[in-house]
């Protein structure tokens, strides 16, 4: 069991393997341009990013954007994880889907492959293609 074949959306980068993610977190963009900020819901994944200055050159973690929103998603973080828990005990595979809903609040939907489904027929807790896995998270 395992994450191996689980993927999860990003923003605008594709798809990232979900056994690779080390990290989930949001923040505030700054303003700029008169133009408010924004709230990201980001995975840190297990490949360094490097950048460097008349400092010299830093490494960090790579970060992969998975959703923006206007209003702060407070509990996104823990629903990801919560959520990644749950389908580490199983043995299954598909795609993790962002979705930012009314007034900011994001869910995670997990859709799984179609060949998965005739496999799997009931097994495990594993939900069917499309179905919202664990609720909405609000916001606030």
């Amino acid at each position: 069991m395992g994450l191996e074949n689980v993927w999860i959306r990003t923003l605008s980068d594709g798809l990232v393997r979900a056994d690779q993610v080390i990290g989930i977190s949001h923040h505030r963009t700054p303003a700029l341009s008169g133009k408010a900020g924004r709230w990201l819901v980001s995975v840190a994944v297990a490949a360094p990013a490097g950048h460097g200055g008349t400092d010299g050159w830093q490494l960090t973690s790579l970060h992969r954007t998975l959703v923006q929103t206007d209003a702060e998603p407070r509990y996104a973080p823990d629903a990801l994880a919560r959520l990644l828990a749950q389908l580490a005990t199983v043995e299954t595979a598909g795609v993790i889907n962002p979705v930012v809903s009314g007034r900011g609040e994001v869910r995670f939907e997990f859709a799984r492959f179609d060949s998965e489904r005739s496999r799997q027929s009931g097994e495990g807790e594993v939900p069917e293609a499309g179905e919202r896995v664990p609720e909405v998270v609000g916001v606030g």
